[in-house]
């Protein structure tokens, strides 16, 4: 019987012959962990009384969530992972590297056919390269930074092939909304997702990795795609590591087969409280908003802002609106102030805040007051996501956030390309 990327991937890495519903223990190529939460991860490890970590250079530490530090306590977390991180010289991206979802595969630690954890549940990301990745506890983390391994149930997995092309102005985050609004935040409950379709193909991987980051918010465990040449590509230019691409056999078993035609698509929205309260961006068109936030580990990337700089060159974000820009690693950053784009966004009003996750997270930079509207380019609008739960979190494209900003309502990025 043919098997799923999944299944290929956890089989190479266990050594058993394993399908959807198997329990494997598995070899892990990297793990990682974030500020939120290598903290906790690190006391698990001292209670399991570990002495030494299985291999230094295939964990990460990454300060990114609350970043520099907001208050005294954040700070003594920082303190012990850079200490831990010392001591067992593992690698350690401090305040400003950025997000650890860009940097994990921007920094080479990742290649096609990979088993990777993090503990942060969107680790999904790196499935665009074809890769296993998944998100796990702080006590699996500190689990496998000793033993280089970690059990994991099989998962099995829904198929979707995407048909047609983009209509204007709609792009791979308008994409997923849709299929998170047709699924539903349970769709995908403990599932891998393979994405497939010429619109696929034709996505760089930039954008590819925005479509694997919301597998999560579908309840997927990973979100794979095949390894193409612009793939391979990307990968060679970034990592030294050899890649081991996998695809799924044509008589793979599927939990769930969808289909979607993209060519119908408009700019997408969604709506308070809850990423898959989506709608047509005609629906919602109108709704004033007071701020626009452009980053995440969703869409701070340099196509990112290379696609609101379009829209926002020669214009202004609109008095009484505010426009939040964080680049997903510093990186990205450098790259957008020799390019020029970065002097475009602030002279149209936009700010920079540190490489990093941001207002995302809502732990200090670019809280909203009570009953304010924000446009944001975030994975996430759960109540409260931001750091006020009197306020109101709408997703968009980066599109759709910089068109927004210009007239301070919730605008169709149509009309200001």
């Amino acid at each position: 019987m043919g098997k799923t990327i999944a299944e290929k991937i956890l089989s190479n890495h266990s050594g058993k012959d394993a399908f959807a519903g198997d329990i494997v223990i598995a070899d892990i190529d990297f793990c990682m962990g974030q500020d939120g939460t290598s903290g906790i991860a690190i006391d698990s490890f001292n209670k399991m009384q570990a002495k030494s970590v299985f291999e230094s250079q295939k964990i990460a530490m990454i300060l990114d969530h609350s970043c520099p530090s907001p208050n005294e306590g954040v700070s003594a977390i920082h303190k012990k992972i850079r200490e831990f991180a010392h001591k067992f010289k593992i690698n350690l991206y401090d305040i400003g590297c950025g997000v650890c979802h860009q940097l994990v595969p921007e920094q080479g630690y990742v290649v096609p056919g990979n088993l990777v954890i993090g503990a942060d549940s969107h680790t999904c990301t790196y499935g665009a390269i074809n890769a296993f990745s998944t998100g796990v506890g702080s006590t699996d983390f500190a689990a496998a930074m000793i033993s280089g391994k970690l059990w994991f149930k099989v998962p099995e997995t829904m198929k979707i092939t995407y048909k047609g092309d983009f209509a204007k102005g709609v792009y791979s985050k308008d994409l997923m909304l849709y299929t998170i609004g047709k699924i539903k935040a349970d769709g995908a409950t403990y599932m891998a997702m393979e994405f497939y379709g010429k619109v696929i193909e034709n996505m760089s991987v930039d954008a590819r990795f925005t479509i694997s980051n919301m597998a999560i918010e579908a309840g997927g465990k990973a979100g794979l795609m095949e390894a193409d040449k612009k793939t391979l590509d990307w990968v060679k230019k970034h990592s030294k590591l050899k890649p081991n691409p996998q695809t799924a056999d044509k008589d793979a078993k599927y939990a769930k087969t969808l289909e979607f035609d993209v060519s119908k698509i408009s700019p997408q929205i969604a709506k308070p409280h809850a990423v898959d309260n989506v709608a047509p961006i005609e629906e919602v068109a109108g709704t004033p908003v007071q701020q626009g936030f452009i980053g995440t580990c969703t869409n701070g990337r340099m196509e990112d802002f290379e696609i609101a700089a379009k829209i926002l060159k020669g214009k202004k974000v609109k008095d009484g609106c505010r426009l939040v820009l964080a680049p997903a690693s510093k990186t990205i950053f450098l790259e957008l102030m020799k390019s020029g784009i970065a002097e475009t966004l602030i002279n149209a009003g936009g700010v920079f805040v540190t490489p990093g996750c941001g207002p995302c997270v809502g732990t200090h930079n670019g809280v909203p007051s009570d009953g304010e509207n924000v446009i944001s380019t975030a994975n996430r609008n759960f109540l409260g996501r931001m750091g006020n739960r009197k306020a109101f979190i709408y997703l968009g494209s980066p599109a759709t956030v910089a068109a927004s900003v210009i007239e301070g309502k919730i605008t169709d990025p149509r009309k200001h390309s």
